[in-house]
């Protein structure tokens, strides 16, 4: 009786974290087309960005006077931007970018160049943390419902520090989500800008989240005031966008992978009371004619005498 015991007490651990998974994978459901739509809503205007950069980039424009247009001949330190999650439950959707980032950084540092990291989600701070990399940045508790100050934040010290020469290379790590199942990783280098290597997000979601985009010549127009000054104003314009868009698609990527982990769990929960079942009823049965036995041979013991 007591391996009956020890057997329903495991069925009832099970069926209690199959509601929590059920109810977690209900919840991310419910939030995963909200967060789709707010971030295809902000992809048309970061691609029409994205294409106005370029072609006002491309126009002539002298890099001397755009610093976060020129290209360093030596890189001495490179920013990481990890956009992840606040909560885990949500498979490999934090741990694959934090190691991936963490690999980098530490191969950059084992050729003598300097690494600062930003990250977003309080899951890849507590994982630097850890590892005693403090984050020059960090941001927490609104990975789900990121907010534009938060990109102007992100901007505002890439590009200062860009421009000052503390930092040669940006580049951002985070989660596309291409529909409400798939999630694919993007590395995106945000500086130095590069006219020809721009990308946009493609539209419909599909298989690759962005694309190059192709270059215009608009020869027959003129600048007011002039190319320079405008593309002075696009250059924070877009890289704010980038990194909003990037946030965005982060919380929509994150609410589908913990949908997916918690729909797997819930089954695996099922397989799992299903086979205890089993097990429950075969020591079940087995409990039974054992007493069965008993009794029928206490009762021939007493017909003896």
């Amino acid at each position: 009786m007591a391996n009956l015991r020890e057997i329903k007490g495991r069925i009832d651990s099970v069926k209690s974290t199959m509601q929590v998974t059920r109810t977690m994978e209900m919840i991310s459901t419910a939030k995963i087309r909200t967060a789709l739509t707010r971030a295809k809503e902000a992809e048309p205007y970061k691609d029409a960005i994205t294409r106005m950069l370029a072609n006002v980039a491309g126009a002539g424009v002298d890099e001397v006077a755009q610093p976060l247009l020129a290209q360093r001949t030596q890189e001495k330190n490179v920013l990481f931007i990890l956009i992840a999650s606040d909560r885990g439950m949500a498979g490999g959707f934090n741990i694959v970018p934090q190691r991936e980032v963490q690999h980098e950084m530490e191969a950059l540092r084992a050729r003598g160049i300097g690494c600062e990291l930003i990250t977003c989600g309080k899951k890849p701070t507590e994982y630097f943390t850890y590892r005693g990399e403090t984050p020059v940045l960090s941001f927490v508790e609104n990975s789900s419902e990121p907010t534009m100050d938060e990109a102007d934040r992100i901007a505002s010290y890439l590009m200062d520090g860009y421009a000052e020469g503390s930092i040669d290379r940006v580049v951002i790590y985070y989660s596309h989500a291409r529909n409400r199942v798939d999630q694919q990783q993007v590395v995106e280098q945000l500086l130095p800008l590069s006219p020809n290597a721009l990308v946009l997000p493609n539209m419909p979601r599909t298989k690759e989240a962005t694309t190059v985009v192709e270059q215009e010549r608009y020869t027959e127009f003129s600048f007011e005031p002039s190319a320079q000054e405008v593309l002075g104003y696009l250059i924070p314009a877009y890289i704010r966008t980038v990194i909003y868009h990037a946030l965005l698609d982060s919380a929509a990527a994150e609410h589908g992978a913990r949908r997916r982990a918690m729909q797997s769990a819930t089954d695996n929960a099922k397989e799992v009371i299903t086979s205890l079942s089993r097990t429950y009823n075969r020591e079940r049965q087995g409990s039974i004619t054992t007493e069965l036995n008993e009794i029928i041979g206490g009762a021939a013991a007493l017909e003896d005498k």
